[in-house]
């Protein structure tokens, strides 16, 4: 019994042995990968601060209170934009994603527009409409994709099929703290500060300059969320597969007493079995 018993914990820390390996090269993947993705992030806000300071300037403009784009109506569609992973094993990653978007999208008057393979596969799955198609991976999302896909939501808002753009991603705060976040990106003037936003000047018809910036804005968002979104999924799969390193080293510890203890145990009924049988003699 305790021949077999011993097997079994050598079985056991074998596998867990095998899992750990996997779960390390995991780990420095993600890490390996988490250096270019915070680089990608990071070099996109300088140009999304800017972005965002002159659509704040633009929207605080009489000229363009009565413009389509900064009119809010509680009538229409609301165009979800849902960013999560293109793979699983990261944690609360696409989960808190998923949740946060039933917490706050209201069926019958949604519409969405998945980026990354969890997100497509999370609406198919419960059959949402992505009238607008998706992004099936982001990490191979570039500038191009981003435009291609603002240029349709725009199209889409100015015939009034949709009266909302809402965008879900998780922020990268920093290698520990990843946040879900959610950004309303239309209509405009919302987030605007009037007070400290300077009065613009227009040359020329300030509609048609608004119907050029806006795609250039959306696509700009669209793809500083993608990165900060890639390299908030790559931290998380590497604090998951370290927390799995961690967890594994402490089994194999607990197993690895088990086994001596049992050993020790067979030894001592041995040695009791040969002064028992030399006492008989």
């Amino acid at each position: 019994m305790a021949g077999a018993s011993m097997n079994d914990i050598k079985s056991r820390i074998k596998s867990v042995q095998g899992t750990m390996q996997i779960t390390k090269a995991m780990e420095l993947v993600a890490t390996s990968k988490l250096r270019q993705a915070k680089l990608r992030a990071e070099r996109t806000l300088p140009y999304m601060r800017q972005l965002l300071s002159l659509m704040n300037s633009i929207t605080s403009a009489s000229e363009l209170r009565d413009s389509v784009w900064c009119q809010s109506s509680d009538a229409g569609k609301t165009l979800f934009i849902v960013i999560a992973g293109d793979r699983g094993l990261a944690g609360g990653y696409n989960s808190n994603i998923t949740k946060l978007l039933r917490s706050i999208a209201p069926e019958g008057s949604s519409v969405f527009l998945p980026v990354g393979k969890k997100a497509r596969d999370f609406i198919a799955r419960h059959g949402y409409e992505c009238p607008l198609g998706a992004i099936d991976y982001v990490a191979d999302a570039g500038v191009g994709d981003c435009m291609t896909l603002a240029t349709g939501i725009c199209e889409a808002y100015t015939r009034g099929d949709i009266t909302r753009v809402v965008l879900l991603y998780t922020d990268f705060v920093s290698m520990m703290v990843q946040t879900p976040k959610v950004s309303e990106l239309l209509p405009l003037g919302k987030n605007a500060d009037e007070k400290d936003a300077p009065s613009p000047i227009f040359e020329g018809d300030p509609s048609l300059m608004m119907d050029k910036i806006l795609p250039l804005y959306l696509g700009g968002a669209l793809h500083s969320a993608i990165a900060s979104a890639y390299a908030s999924e790559c931290a998380s799969r590497r604090t998951a597969m370290n927390s799995a390193n961690k967890n594994a080293e402490e089994m194999i510890g607990e197993l690895t007493l088990k086994f001596n203890r049992a050993r020790q145990a067979v030894i001592t009924q041995e040695i009791t079995e040969i002064v028992s049988g030399a006492e008989a003699l």
